[in-house]
Parts: C-alpha cells; structure tokens; sequence
C-alpha cells in the first residue's frame, strides 16, 4: 500500500468516532470510502443501516453485511461520510470523479451533518486544478459544453461512463474557481445539466485529513 492509501485508510478509520449507535448514515463513493466501508464493518452491529450514493458503495456495503436503505423513505440524515477530489480552506469541494456527484449532492443537502475524509494531497486554496466533472442529459453534450467554453473551461467527454441515472460525465478543465458558489450557481441553471460537481453551497461541515503525523480535524467556520 502507498502512502497516499495509508493516508486515506487513516482518515477513514478516524470516521468511525462520528457514529452514534443506532444511526443510519449516509456514505459517499470512491476509493477513500472503500476504506470507511472497510472500517464501517467493524461496527455494523451498533448501527442501524446505511444509505448510498452509488451502486457500487451498496454492494460494498451489501458485502459487508451493512442493511442499505432507500433515501426515498428519508426525509433526513443526521450524517453523511463522503471523500473529496478537492477541498479548499473553506470546506467547498469538488467531487465527481466517481461519477456519483448527483446523488451524492442530493444525500448531502439532506444531511445534518456532512464529514468529509480525505488524505492531505486534496487540500487546495483554489479549487480547479482538478477537472470539474458536470453530469448532463446526453442530448445536451454539444450545448453545454460550448457555454462551458464561454466561461473559460476546456470541456473533455468522459468515454464509456453512463452514471447510475443514466446520464453522461463532462469534466472541466482550465478553470480557477476564485468563487465556487457563484460558479455552481451558474453551471446548474444551464439546460441540460443534472448537476456540477462543486459542493460550495452545501460544503463540509468537519474534514478529516490524513496526514503522516496523524488526522488532521477541520470544522465548518459559521
């Protein structure tokens, strides 16, 4: 295991702190998650269940023996375990890489709470440096992607990945995200646009980072 791996799996197990028992909570997608779900079996008998942003966090979960909900059923959760692509000091994230953004955005806005586990190589002051992944309607590829042009960004098709809403991924390069709310705010209202990878509105409220010298712990600032 590198150490960006063991930075990841240390962030993850520090998570479990988090957990009430008897909660459902909500969990994320992606390779720092896999970990959570990992450490998140070792205490499956003092939960309740889980709920999940992607298929494939659910057969993980399923695997584990973790009882998986459907969010439909939820008005609210009192928290929700995700990871990041990025981060910025203010707890604004890009995330999309695993091509979950919609339904992890949906399981955030809903969430008391929203802990964010990532290790220190996804700390950024400016988000952008990774590529801003968009989920649109297929039907919208052309149009969407030249009012990304507008705006600066080099918009690339992400070949043979239809998301688990049936939809297509466009990830965004070129962009320096000095105002990630407003940004957000304008990529969603285009037509065609499920929704953008930017969680600036709903940001995280703790970020765990691993680091080599242990976890680093960040709290929303009000």
């Amino acid at each position: 295991m590198n150490l960006v791996d063991k930075l990841k799996k240390k962030a993850a197990w520090a998570a479990l702190d988090y957990i009430h028992p008897g909660a459902i909570i909500g969990v994320g997608t992606g390779t720092t998650i896999f970990y959570f779900i990992e450490a998140l079996s070792t205490i499956k008998d003092i939960i309740y269940g889980a709920v999940s942003s992607s298929n494939t966090s659910t057969s993980l979960l399923q695997k584990q023996g973790i009882q998986v909900f459907n969010l439909k059923n939820f008005n609210s959760l009192t928290i929700y375990f995700d990871s990041a692509d990025e981060i910025n000091h203010q707890m604004q994230m890009i995330k999309g890489g695993g091509a979950a953004l919609t339904r992890e955005k949906i399981i955030a806005a809903m969430s008391k709470k929203f802990v964010c586990i990532v290790d220190k190589s996804k700390i950024v002051n400016v988000l952008g440096r990774f590529p801003l992944p968009i989920e649109i309607i297929p039907m919208a590829l052309s149009y969407v992607s030249k009012e990304i042009i507008k705006i600066g960004g080099q918009p690339k098709y992400r070949k043979n990945i239809i998301t688990d809403n049936g939809n297509i991924i466009i990830d965004v390069y070129n962009l320096c995200i000095k105002d990630p709310i407003s940004m957000e705010k304008k990529i969603n209202s285009l037509p065609g646009v499920v929704t953008v990878g930017l969680f600036a509105k709903r940001r995280a409220d703790i970020a765990l980072i691993g680091t080599k010298s242990g976890i680093k712990v960040i709290r929303k600032m009000k």
